[in-house]
């Protein structure tokens, strides 16, 4: 299946019944008092959470979502039907913004969670509803009100607890191949990965955690160079980064530069998303002298002083038990101090909300690029998203 991680679509409310005008006419009662029902209430649009999807691309194919119009009132005081509120399934992790406002409307998080993203008009109003002690036949009916119209620009950002980062060809999509069951597609070109892939590490511990491979960064990825933009904003849903560096890469660069170069590219799209816990982890140690990797080490130590720092290979699993159960002790606590700790919950959401608003306004100057042409990269940003 095709990964799509941003669409527009238009939500469209259904409109509320109108009032009926009616008059109780029978045989023997001729006269007979006002009996006009209200109207039903218009459909709403919901986006609902299913975590079987990883993906938008449904939503391409589907530009027009649409509830449906409330039914008119009737005689004998009969309300009309309301009109069905129209459920869309999404990803988990996918945030809604009113493309036209540039307001964010909400993020769908969890599994059957559901976001009102467009309301269904009100309904109209019979002719017996508005019968009083003066007015004992009154004529006037109103009608149902028009629902919610909206432009949506919904993007999606993986769920993970743990984030691989690197360059291309740095052994993210090898090593998450070796220790979840997810198979990602490996070659030995730049870019294989050309969307994020998710798998469930489960080590020997009892904790198990989501773990992330993204397209591998390169220098000017946050000014949208390679994959860039479009696929860093999957990295800010993460709680933990995991920097996977070639010790020896095959274009005989300096794995000290590569690291460095990655890290800035992070900097560079949102400091927030830089102050996220990254450890270093060495690749392809089975290809290098036990001397080089541990100059390696000795160097990232140098530079990322207090940091953990460890080295792997993928290919005959040295040193990834170590990793994997230490990843999970690290989850394990951050999940259980998150749910104890009422201020470092509410730190992690003021970084959730600062890390939004950094995707948000990327995408907006994205946008804003692509409208205005090549020669306007560099001009600053005049609008933003903003999160109600």
């Amino acid at each position: 299946m095709k990964f799509v991680d941003e669409v527009t679509v238009s939500a469209i409310a259904g409109r509320g019944g109108d009032g009926c005008l009616s008059f109780l006419r029978r045989a023997n009662f001729a006269k007979g008092g006002p009996d006009g029902g209200n109207g039903g209430a218009g459909g709403s649009v919901f986006l609902v959470g299913d975590s079987s999807l990883n993906t938008l691309v449904d939503l391409r194919f589907q530009p027009q979502l649409k509830a449906k119009n409330g039914q008119s009132g009737s005689s004998s005081v009969k309300k009309g039907a309301n009109g069905q509120s129209l459920d869309v399934k999404v990803p988990c992790g996918t945030t809604v913004i009113d493309d036209e406002t540039l307001v964010v409307i909400g993020d769908v998080t969890g599994p059957n969670q559901r976001l009102r993203v467009a309301e269904g008009g009100n309904p109209g109003r019979g002719n017996a509803s508005f019968k009083s002690s003066t007015n004992r036949s009154p004529r006037q009916t109103t009608r149902g009100g028009d629902g919610e119209r909206r432009q949506l620009r919904l993007q999606l950002r993986v769920l993970a607890d743990v984030g691989l980062l690197g360059l291309p060809n740095a052994g993210k999509s090898t090593l998450l191949n070796v220790v979840s069951a997810s198979r990602p597609r490996v070659a030995d070109y730049p870019f294989t990965t050309l969307h994020p892939s998710l798998g469930v590490v489960k080590p020997n511990s009892d904790d198990s955690f989501v773990m992330a491979d993204v397209p591998g960064l390169i220098r000017g990825a946050s000014q949208g160079q390679g994959l860039g933009i479009r696929f860093l904003r999957h990295l800010t849903r993460t709680s933990i980064l995991l920097h996977l560096v070639e010790v020896q890469p095959i274009d005989e660069s300096d794995p000290i530069k590569n690291l460095q170069d990655v890290e800035s590219e992070l900097d560079c799209y949102s400091q927030e998303l830089s102050r996220t816990p990254i450890f270093t982890v060495l690749t392809k140690i089975d290809l290098v002298p036990t001397s080089r990797i541990e100059e390696t080490v000795a160097a990232v130590r140098d530079i990322r002083p207090g940091r953990p720092v460890f080295a792997i290979s993928a290919v005959t699993n040295a040193g990834t038990g170590d990793l994997m159960n230490f990843l999970a002790n690290r989850v394990h606590d951050a999940k259980h101090q998150l749910s104890d700790n009422a201020k470092y919950e509410r730190e992690a959401l003021d970084r959730r909300e600062a890390l939004a608003q950094a995707v948000l306004d990327r995408s907006l100057e994205e946008r804003r690029n692509l409208e205005l042409g090549s020669s306007a990269q560099t001009d600053p940003v005049d609008v933003v998203y903003r999160r109600n």
